[in-house]
């Protein structure tokens, strides 16, 4: 009599690398790890669903640590890429099939998913984590809002940043109006929302939403200066942190209000905005693919 065989799939890589440094401790974070040779490095729900995982592992390792020695220091969540882009947003590709189809529990689904992966970055533990995105490539859409979430902004000179959204006839609705609104006034936030505008962060330095620019190649380097010397304060930044909530705080529900306005908003573009979208999406497969075709031959 034959047996079944059970197959055993391969466990899928995680499209988030999290490595702990060493010296200082401090946790990364570099999101498109292990893509496959054709990818869109944008918020995909496989990458959420990793970020969050990784983020979940990250706390547990920190509430141990704080059982085993006293915890009166801060510790650094750093955001990073692997690819050569930060992240270039929300997955278009589902949106448009999610709304066309009038599937708004899903698209609901997903948006719930980027906000708690968000928060998450600006308040992982309480007040014992301090938060830095490293941007080494453009972020935007839900790129830019995953760099506002975090404490600090570091970001090599060449890069942009920037909200597309509006080209569809839609705004960013996953921390955009939150987070902007801690580094820029209200009214500055809703033109950058509303302007599609890709900004040098050169200028979003001058600005106040960029806490530095470095030089092409020294994200890296600049990143880890900023963890040393951060180390030395670190009661006083959690203490910080603490004021900070207190005195403004982000709250998940307000998030997810947002959040449920943009899936609104979203469910009710018609099919001229659609369109649009779907000429982005194209615009972005032919980028992957060209991407995908200039790592063969570098490869070969």
């Amino acid at each position: 009599m034959n047996m079944p065989v059970r197959l055993h799939a391969e466990a899928i890589p995680s499209l988030a690398r999290h490595v702990v440094e060493p010296t200082s401790g401090a946790h990364w974070c570099y999101m498109h790890a292990d893509a496959p040779s054709v990818y869109h490095p944008c918020f995909s729900q496989r990458l959420l669903r990793d970020l969050k995982r990784t983020q979940e592992n990250i706390r547990s390792e920190i509430a141990t640590a704080a059982a085993l020695r006293d915890a009166g220091g801060i510790h650094h969540l750093v955001l990073a890429s692997d690819s050569d882009v930060f992240n270039l947003g929300g997955d278009l590709s589902l949106f448009a099939r999610l709304i066309r189809s009038g599937d708004r529990g899903a698209l609901l689904d997903y948006a719930k998913l980027c906000v708690e992966v968000a928060y998450n970055f600006h308040r992982l533990y309480d007040d014992r984590v301090h938060s830095i995105a490293l941007i080494q490539g453009d972020a935007l859409g839900g790129g830019f809002e995953a760099a506002l979430c975090c404490h600090t902004i570091i970001a090599e000179e060449g890069t942009g940043m920037g909200f597309p959204e509006v080209l569809f006839d839609l705004f960013p609705g996953m921390g955009a109006y939150t987070f902007l609104t801690r580094r820029v006034s209200a009214a500055q936030a809703e033109r950058m929302m509303l302007d599609a505008r890709v900004y040098p962060v050169e200028e979003l330095l001058e600005m106040g939403v960029v806490d530095r620019v470095v030089p092409r190649g020294e994200g890296l380097m600049a990143v880890q200066e900023t963890i040393r010397r951060q180390r030395r304060m670190g009661n006083a930044l959690r203490a910080m942190n603490t004021v900070r909530h207190a005195c403004n705080p982000v709250k998940l529900d307000e998030l997810l209000a947002v959040t449920t306005e943009w899936v609104d908003a979203a469910m009710r573009l018609d099919d001229r905005a659609l369109r649009t979208m779907e000429r982005l999406i194209r615009a972005q497969q032919r980028r992957a693919d060209q991407e995908a075709q200039t790592r063969s031959v570098q490869n070969a």
